[in-house]
């Protein structure tokens, strides 16, 4: 069986992103040390309380030798735009949660929203990775017609 172990997230600053994810977000440290031998890089990861088993590595942009500048560049580029994907939480309460968050300095991007899917917000960390905190709801049967067919045919 194949799992899912972590994320990467490119961040600009590996404490910024610390303090945001643990002191704004909540999330728990679950591994942050550094490894001399490979230019003191630091592996640091997180994940929201309760949820061990799969975690965020908030990773520093590289330089050179793993990066050459123009690529840096590019990703950092992109990072800003908010488009180097998007990472989707979960909860039972958004509207709870986005007051929550709010309080502690969150800014999102506009007040929960009715979607297709349920109710979202969304909001960007300090180094402009793309969040959607999310209530999810269940999807009307027409939505989940080409999902059960692919399971049926499984069998």
């Amino acid at each position: 069986m194949i799992r899912i172990a972590n994320a990467q997230l490119w961040v600009h600053d590996q404490s910024e992103a610390l303090e945001f994810y643990t002191s704004v977000l909540g999330f728990e440290v679950r591994e942050d040390f550094t490894v001399a031998e490979m230019g003191n890089f630091r592996w640091l990861t997180v994940s929201p309380p309760g949820q061990e088993d799969i975690t965020i590595c908030l990773m520093a942009i590289p330089g050179e030798p793993i990066m050459d500048d123009a690529t840096r560049e590019q990703v950092q580029s992109v990072l800003a735009k908010g488009f180097a994907g998007t990472v989707f939480l979960t909860t039972d309460d958004v509207h709870a949660r986005y007051e929550e968050l709010t309080a502690r300095g969150l800014e999102f991007a506009g007040p929960p929203t009715e979607q297709l899917y349920g109710i979202d917000a969304s909001f960007r960390d300090p180094s402009g990775n793309h969040f959607r905190l999310t209530q999810l709801k269940q999807m009307p049967a027409e939505y989940q017609t080409a999902a059960l067919a692919g399971d049926a045919s499984a069998s």
